[in-house]
């Protein structure tokens, strides 16, 4: 009966044999990158901001105010510095 696994010139089953891991080693490569691409892509880090929430975060909410006029600019600092305080976000004037 032959077989794949006839041998080399009676020293084994030659260098055709590298040829399974090879395949294996593109399919789980193939399935890795296809599931980053597609499912695992919307799921991020729970600190990681989404850009629909930066929009609605409590800085660009104070930043609109400020910019529409609804508030001057001392209770917006006021309040940026005491969003700081709470959040844990950067220094006075946009400073990390």
């Amino acid at each position: 009966m032959n077989t794949l696994a006839q041998p080399w010139a009676d020293g084994g089953p030659g260098p055709w044999i590298l040829f399974f891991p090879l395949v294996w080693a593109v399919v789980v490569v193939s399935a890795v990158t296809l599931l980053r691409r597609t499912v695992w892509r919307g799921r991020r880090a729970p600190w990681h901001v989404r850009p629909a929430a930066a929009e609605n975060s409590p800085t660009a909410v104070l930043g609109r105010r400020f910019a529409a006029g609804d508030i001057d600019e001392d209770e917006y600092w006021h309040r940026m510095s005491v969003l700081e305080e709470h959040f844990g976000t950067g220094g006075k004037h946009g400073t990390p």
